[in-house]
């Protein structure tokens, strides 16, 4: 019994950490995989192979090394020498996300809730302190509670989307069969680029949990369910007609098929930015922790007052760099992380 809680709550944190405000409002899973069609639904099974294979591995070879950071997991990755500059942009990519994200929670009670930015922004950073204080345990609790919610709703509104009148018509809808290299491409980057990125928090997670029994079962969870909810988001994007022009397409069918839930709606677009930003600060905090020779409430502490500065600026211009690079140290880690296993 302790084992399969155990596992949930990694899946949990797994899952947790993934999805952000650009799950929650479908404008990813458009961008990835619903603009392809057909071959978006067959794309959604290579990605969701990737998160439960390679985030199996990526946990229980954490646990072997006894890895306290994703700067450990990066040294064995890539050596010393590249070590150093890919855990800086990682550094800048993690920070990066966090201000943006809690920028963007600021946005969901100005915009949806008719209360002031600030007042998002500082109820979200007293929540992280709150929960991060609690230290692993506060995470697992919080990803343990808030994700089975997400998948609930996910599924609910999926269950709607398929009755709609020509489902199966835009379900079978495909574009040319030369963009079906394009999209095997975009799905490879998505999961690679989120796995890149989750190792931050994974890494840590799996090395304290210290059973590889546990985390094995966790990663093929938290895949899997990763997995479902890519699949259950992507059936209810295809009914909308003209997605690309849509800036929050789940919101247009929250909408049309369940206005009453419109607020648990917002709550849960909160709650996938929250537990975004929970597993980020948790991985930098891990990582600082290395350099910085104090109390893990003054590291906390001082992400937090960065994070919220950089919500406050420009910071997107600066993200519209950093990403497309460490698009391709992406690809690069899952690259070099099927090497290792391979020759392991």
């Amino acid at each position: 019994m302790n084992r399969w809680l155990g596992a949930v709550q990694i899946a949990a944190v797994y899952i947790g950490t993934i999805i952000g405000a650009g799950f929650a409002t479908g404008k990813e899973i458009a961008a990835f995989f619903t603009r392809f069609g057909l071959y978006g639904f067959f794309t959604i099974g290579l990605a969701g192979l990737v998160f439960i294979v390679l985030g199996t591995i990526m946990m229980e070879k954490a646990i072997d090394m006894k890895a306290q950071s994703y700067e450990e997991f990066n040294r064995y990755l890539f050596g010393k020498t590249l070590a150093g500059g890919i855990n800086l942009l990682m550094m800048m990519m993690l920070i990066g996300v966090c201000g943006v994200m809690l920028s963007g929670a600021g946005a969901v009670f100005e915009e949806q809730l008719h209360l002031s930015r600030q007042t998002g922004i500082l109820v979200t950073l007293f929540l992280t302190f709150s929960v991060m204080m609690a230290g692993t345990k506060g995470l697992l609790s919080v990803n343990t509670f808030v994700v089975p919610m997400m998948i609930v709703f996910n599924l609910l509104l999926m269950s709607q989307s398929v009755r709609t009148e020509g489902f199966s018509r835009l379900f079978w809808a495909r574009p040319d069969f030369h963009e079906s290299v394009q999209a095997v491409i975009q799905a490879l980057s998505y999961a690679a680029f989120n796995l890149a990125l989750a190792q931050a928090v994974l890494v840590p997670v799996a090395s304290e949990a210290g059973d590889k029994k546990t985390v094995r079962l966790g990663g093929i969870l938290g895949g899997l369910f990763l997995t479902i909810l890519l699949f259950s988001s992507h059936f209810s994007l295809v009914t909308l007609p003209d997605i690309s022009s849509l800036e929050i397409p789940m919101a247009h069918i929250v909408k049309t098929s369940f206005p009453s839930i419109y607020f648990i709606y917002v709550m849960i677009i909160f709650c996938e930015i929250f537990t975004s930003i929970l597993g980020d600060v948790y991985g930098l905090e891990k990582q600082l922790q290395t350099y910085l020779p104090v109390k893990s409430s003054w590291i906390f502490l001082f992400i937090l007052i960065v994070i919220a500065l950089i919500s406050r600026m420009h910071y997107g211009a600066l993200l519209s760099v950093l990403y497309p690079v460490f698009g391709y140290f992406s690809l690069l880690f899952i690259v070099m992380l099927v090497i290792k296993t391979i020759k392991a």
